[in-house]
């Protein structure tokens, strides 16, 4: 039995998980700009969610315990604290996304949490083929070849298990870059700086980014919708700019906004997915915890199409990419040439 919603007064005692990171301080944002009652959940500390008057509470997440004391008393739990990447053991995957979602999951129904916003992943359902438009209706895959994603759809099926109990929506937003970002946009401009980014594949591959604005937007509309029609609980939705784009034109287009060379080499599908796996047996085989040049889930990230079909959540959730990618882009540029 779903728990009903509370019925208070503004302002909301809302809880962020990972409320420093990307996508984490951007929703803080926006429900401080809604005059709510935030709350930030994270290993570290941050000067900019002090800046907010954002409460910080410091703890792992894969700590029952700490999570328990930090639900408590929370009408709304927005979950996007999770460990990204494609390399590393399985345990430093598994403890944050699968034992720290479910810490979540069990405080939340613990003090009787309303709804919880889960931040998942289009990966969960990525199987090394082409997905040109494809919906929320795709099956997990049998086998995944890196851990996050593997742990990142254990996490989402346990979200979705407990639908029945408390209002849960998941929402898949892919590649999601912009300005303040730590993950994507740096990793790009470090290897173009050093001239390690080569084109995998013929270069035509379609793929969905999402900028940051568009991913906390979708975030607060889920649980706005998820408040109104409880009926919404369990659903997935896939969030993207709605603008697939080829790959490499976007990897170029973030180079071109830090300053640096387009890509100019390229590398065949099945020599770069072989080195991939030539480099993860010898990575592994000598101990070596630094991420590989390649390995055989990036080949095939950088060399299939992965665009999807966002109907569910402009229909469910009035979800529209406010941002496009050109103006982000040049915000983009703009934040980066402050650095």
């Amino acid at each position: 039995m779903k728990n009903t919603p509370k019925t208070t007064t503004s302002p909301r005692k809302i809880l962020v998980t990972g409320g420093g990171g990307f996508i984490g301080k951007a929703i803080v944002k926006r429900l401080v700009d809604q005059g709510d009652h935030v709350y930030s959940f994270s290993r570290k500390y941050y000067k900019d969610l002090d800046r907010l008057q954002v409460e910080q509470i410091q703890g792992d997440i894969a700590d029952k315990s700490a999570m328990n004391k930090a639900v408590r008393g929370m009408e709304i739990v927005f979950h996007t604290a999770a460990r990204p990447g494609v390399w590393g053991s399985y345990k430093s995957f598994y403890l944050p996304n699968v034992i720290g979602t479910q810490n979540v999951i069990d405080a939340c129904l613990k003090h009787n949490v309303s709804n919880l916003i889960h931040t998942s992943s289009p990966s969960v359902i990525f199987d090394g083929s082409d997905m040109e438009g494809v919906d929320e209706s795709v099956p997990y895959p049998d086998h995944y070849l890196a851990h996050y994603p593997k742990t990142k759809a254990m996490a989402e099926k346990a979200v979705k298990n407990i639908s029945a109990e408390i209002g849960t929506v998941c929402l898949r937003p892919h590649l999601v870059w912009g300005p303040g970002d730590n993950h994507l946009v740096p990793r790009v401009l470090a290897r173009g700086k050093a001239g390690r980014l080569m084109q995998v594949g013929n270069g035509l591959n379609k793929v969905d980014v999402t900028y940051i604005d568009n991913a906390a937007d979708a975030h607060i509309l889920a649980a706005e919708k998820l408040a109104q029609k409880p009926d919404l609980s369990g659903k997935v939705y896939f969030i993207t700019q709605d603008d697939p784009i080829p790959l490499w034109d976007m990897v170029n287009a973030i180079l071109k906004a830090g300053g640096i060379t387009p890509v100019k080499r390229s590398v065949s599908t099945r020599t770069a997915y072989l080195l991939g796996a030539c480099f993860e047996f010898l990575y592994k085989a000598c101990h070596i915890q630094k991420e590989p040049p390649m390995t055989r889930f990036v080949a095939e990230e950088l060399a299939k199409a992965h665009w999807f079909n966002i109907s569910a959540a402009k229909k469910d959730l009035g979800y529209i990419p406010k941002v496009s990618t050109q103006e982000g882009l040049k915000k983009l540029k703009t934040w980066l040439d402050t650095l």
